[in-house]
């Protein structure tokens, strides 16, 4: 490899320097370069590498940064333990001996639009086409901007700054029905080996080569695998399944409806356990550090890039013709990713529509995607969408609905209320740490931004996140008396504001001789008097500092229905029979031919031979597809949640459902089912 040849110079001299520094010149207190490299966590994970609904428990921890989390990943994706050393990777994997076509190279970059490593990298092909790639990151100091003194630790390579070390698969999946040959023992779930390879994420740690569950990528507290990784490479964050029921007697990982990895020569329809829909990600040279030194310059490399972005167009769907570097592209089924980001990299290189082999080797550095056009407003795309959004969004959708993939202006638009929410009052958008402090932290892509937000109507788009926001939840109807509470109350909930420790509710307007118990407490009561449309206003503090004042009108009707008695019973029955009639998508009649993620309909969820198609009673399967529905909930921001969203029209391939118009009145005809589950869901979903 080129970094065993080099001749030690500037980054010798680099390392040492800093060692000095940092050691105070040969004192008791110098760097150990062989030491472990220690990590202190924050009091908890925050929201960077999480996804916008984080699968919220009762009590209160998030599923998906969870222990438990990664053991179910790990089982589902490696039943027999085959890689749970770096070693036993890097064996099953074959590094060091032959390959495929494209072989296996190595790069060394610094990865200045991710966590800001040293990257070591080395991607391989094999001759059966699956894909393997090991990671080994370099971070010199304590997290904070991009140094380029990691990548000349990853060039070194120094002990000391190896934080970790990532395996990434693209290879076939287990599962029980596939018609492959089994796995070997231990298999805790009599998994066979599947036929369509999928991307699957590994992580080790940097002394030991142990497989690890949870990590620290940025400082910011201990999350679990996948989540870090797939949050930002086109994944979902399914629930697990309940433990009841299951083969293991722990809980599973979810198996997605729309997707190909189950698709064998038995002739099987969906997603293996494990496949979460995740994609790799192309390298943009312009995205990264290169070294100045000879051996480690982006001329140097830009070859080894090359190759390893047609490794990664090879892991694509493909929905064109298969010639030229697509022919290792395996079709597109309906509803699954699409292979949007292939278009991106092959135009990324100025080639044709099936190839990366133009005449030049480089990549366009200030590539913009066709959809943005002219009447984008002024330089949007290279100085925000390129810099904090691009990387991520470009992997993510379905056939059935692209729009987050923000690959064309009217896409990015669609979404700009929740731009707004996630980027000036969430501030869990940008994803990564490091991107979101670069942020903040240039006026060029903040206000640019906030110039695009401004045009669309909303304020204070140059402040950044963390200051108290106040939501008193949405406007909705309720009933003068509720069951377990006393007449006449409604309770109040400031539960999803943000940043605030301090709250302080009022009546603006009602029909008269209305109160407010406990005004000054997160849970508040309403004290009504007859039907009628109260406007409460809430106002959040942190410290000194207040929150803009939000109005939210409860409505009060004698014979509404009373949501804290809704049960999951109720819901399901307004996805199957009510009038949303989401069993119409929602369905395995589909087939591949667009089948959604989640399907609504009763089936024999756990696998036991049981069956719940005749009337849907089976307890276990009710069991199961309660936990699955609790996953389309955002318990973090109600409003928010898919199964509200979704079927009101934002961004549904089946556009507005009957009885989900969220634009009428509560308590108007057309948005009873939206009232209904909306009330469902501030209680708690109960089951």
């Amino acid at each position: 490899m080129p970094w065993q040849r080099y001749a030690c110079g500037a980054v010798c001299l680099a390392l040492t320097t800093l060692m000095v520094a940092c050691g105070d010149g040969g004192s008791i207190n110098d760097v150990n370069p062989n030491a472990a490299r220690t990590i202190t966590p924050t009091d908890g994970p925050d929201s960077f590498l999480l996804f916008p609904n984080p699968q919220k428990q009762d009590d209160g921890t998030l599923q998906i940064a969870t222990a438990a989390y990664a053991t179910a990943y790990y089982e589902a994706i490696d039943p027999s333990s085959e890689r749970d050393t770096l070693a036993k990777f890097k064996a099953k994997n074959g590094f060091g001996t032959a390959g495929g076509a494209l072989g296996e190279v190595s790069v060394i970059v610094g990865d200045q639009r991710d966590l800001g490593y040293g990257r070591r990298m080395t991607g391989r092909q094999n001759a059966d086409g699956s894909l393997a790639f090991v990671v080994e990151n370099y971070l010199v100091g304590a997290y904070g901007p991009y140094s380029p003194l990691n990548v000349e630790a990853a060039i070194y390579p120094e002990a000391k700054w190896h934080v970790g070390t990532n395996g990434i698969e693209f290879s076939p999946g287990y599962d029980p029905s596939c018609a492959g040959a089994l796995a070997p023992a231990p298999n805790p779930t009599n998994a066979r080996v599947c036929a369509t390879n999928f991307v699957k994420f590994y992580t080790f740690d940097p002394i030991t080569g142990a497989r690890l569950s949870m990590v620290n990528l940025d400082g910011r507290g201990y999350k679990a695998m996948p989540t870090v990784c797939s949050s930002c490479h086109g994944g979902r964050a399914d629930p697990l399944t309940p433990a009841a029921g299951s083969p293991t007697g722990r809980a599973l990982f979810a198996k997605l409806m729309n997707l190909k990895s189950k698709d064998d020569l038995g002739g099987n329809v969906g997603g293996v356990r494990g496949d979460l829909a995740a994609q790799l990600h192309a390298f943009e040279p312009a995205s990264f550090d290169f070294s100045t030194i000879p051996a480690f310059t982006r001329a140097v490399q830009e070859a080894n890039i090359k190759t390893i972005n047609k490794m990664v167009l090879c892991s694509m769907p493909r929905t064109t013709g298969a010639t030229g570097d697509d022919a290792c592209r395996r079709p597109a089924i309906g509803n699954e990713y699409q292979g949007t980001a292939a278009t991106h990299l092959k135009d990324m290189y100025g080639g044709a529509a099936d190839t990366l082999a133009n005449a030049a080797t480089s990549a366009i550095d200030n590539y913009v995607g066709p959809g943005w056009g002219a009447a984008v407003p002024s330089n949007l795309y290279i100085d925000a969408q390129a810099n904090s959004c691009r990387v991520c969004h470009l992997l993510r959708g379905s056939g059935n609905q692209s729009d987050i993939d923000f690959e064309t202006y009217a896409k990015f638009d669609g979404y700009a209320d929740r731009i707004r929410a996630h980027v000036l009052d969430r501030g869990n958008m940008p994803l990564a740490k490091l991107i979101s402090d670069k942020y903040w932290a240039t006026p060029g892509i903040y206000n640019t931004m906030a110039t695009y937000l401004t045009s669309k109507g909303y304020s204070g788009t140059s402040r950044a996140p963390g200051r108290p926001v106040a939501d008193p939840g949405p406007t909705r109807i309720v009933p003068p008396s509720s069951a377990g509470l006393a007449a006449n109350t409604t309770p109040l909930s400031a539960a999803m504001s943000l940043y605030s420790t301090g709250y302080q509710w009022s009546i603006v307007s009602s029909p008269g001789g209305a109160s407010i118990s406990n005004a000054s407490s997160s849970n508040a009561t309403l004290n009504t008097n007859g039907d009628g449309t109260y406007t409460v206003r809430l106002i959040t503090s942190r410290g000194t500092t207040l929150s803009a004042p939000v109005n939210v009108d409860i409505i009060v009707t004698t014979g509404a229905f009373d949501a804290r008695s809704l049960r999951f019973a109720d819901i399901k029955a307004i996805l199957q029979t009510g009038g949303g009639g989401c069993t119409g998508c929602h369905t395995p009649s589909n087939g591949d031919a667009g089948v959604p993620p989640i399907w609504y309909t009763n089936y024999d969820r756990n696998a036991d031979g049981a069956s719940d198609l005749a009337g849907g009673t089976n307890v276990l399967d009710n069991q199961w597809f309660y936990r699955e529905l609790r996953g389309r909930v955002n318990f973090t921001d109600w409003v928010a949640s898919p199964l509200l969203r979704k079927p009101s029209g934002n961004h549904h391939g089946g556009g507005l459902v009957t009885g989900f118009n969220a634009a009428l009145t509560p308590g108007a005809v057309g948005r009873e089912d939206y009232d209904k589950i909306l009330g469902w869901i501030m209680n708690g979903a109960p089951e």
